[in-house]
C-alpha cells in the first residue's frame, strides 16, 4: 500500500540524478571559445580600492562560424588566483569541478550576453576593497539557460604563467589612525616621567620630614 507514495519520491531522485543536480561542469570539459584582455600589463602592481581595471571579451574568430554562441545567454568576468598565489592556500585550490573550484572568488561583473557584439564587449572596474594581495589574472565564462558554464576565455595562457598582474590589498591602516597612536604613545611617555618626577619629590619630601 506504501508503494505508490514512494514512486514518485524516487522518480524525482532519478530526475535530479539525470540532470546532474550537485555534479557541476568540469573545467578540462569547456572549449576556449572567447578571447580576453585585460589592461594591466604583465608584472603590473594594482591597488585595491583605487585602481581600474579594463576588461575585453570577444568570440574567439574559429568559432564564429559554427554558431555556438548561441547557447550563450550570460557570461560572468571574474577575478583569479595565479598558481604562485595558491601555494599553501587551500581555501584557493583549483579543482576541475567549477562547483569546488576555488580559483575565481571575485565576480567583477554578470551580464547577458550580446550576440550582436561579438567582437567588441567591455567593461571598466575599479577593483574591490575586499581584494587581498595577489597575483591575479582574468577569466570570463559563458553561461548557457541552464546556468551552466559552456565556454570560457582568459588573459593567461593554459599553465596560467603569462599576463599576470599584482594587487595589492587595503592594509587597514589609516594615516588618521597612525597620528592618534603616535600622540598616545608620546602621551604615554609624557605621563610616565610627569609621574616619576611626582613620585620623586614626594620622596625627597619625606626624607626631610
Amino acid at each position: 500500500m506504501e508503494y505508490p507514495i514512494l514512486i514518485p519520491f524516487i522518480l524525482f531522485c532519478f530526475a535530479k540524478t539525470c540532470h546532474g543536480d550537485g555534479a557541476g561542469v568540469l573545467f578540462s570539459t569547456l572549449p576556449k571559445t572567447l578571447l580576453v584582455a585585460a589592461s594591466p600589463q604583465q608584472g603590473q602592481v594594482l591597488q585595491a580600492g583605487e585602481d581600474r581595471i579594463t576588461v575585453k571579451w570577444s568570440l574567439n574568430e574559429s568559432f564564429q562560424a559554427t554558431g555556438v554562441d548561441k547557447l550563450y545567454k550570460k557570461v560572468k568576468v571574474t577575478l583569479c588566483y595565479a598558481p604562485i598565489s595558491q601555494i599553501d592556500r587551500g581555501w584557493r585550490r583549483t579543482v576541475d569541478n567549477l562547483r569546488k573550484d576555488k580559483t575565481c572568488q571575485f565576480t567583477i561583473d554578470n551580464r547577458a550576453y550580446d550576440a550582436s557584439s561579438q567582437s567588441n564587449q567591455s567593461l571598466d572596474w575599479t577593483i574591490g576593497e575586499n581584494v587581498p594581495t595577489a597575483t591575479y589574472f582574468v577569466r570570463v565564462y559563458a553561461y548557457n539557460s541552464a546556468d551552466e558554464e559552456v565556454g570560457f576565455g582568459q588573459t593567461t595562457d593554459a599553465k596560467k604563467t603569462s599576463n599576470l598582474f599584482v594587487i595589492k590589498g587595503v592594509s587597514g591602516r589609516h594615516n588618521s589612525l597612525e597620528v592618534v597612536s603616535i600622540c598616545f604613545s608620546a602621551f604615554s611617555v609624557v605621563a610616565f616621567f610627569g609621574f616619576f618626577l611626582v613620585e620623586k619629590r614626594k620622596n625627597r619630601s619625606l626624607s626631610k620630614n
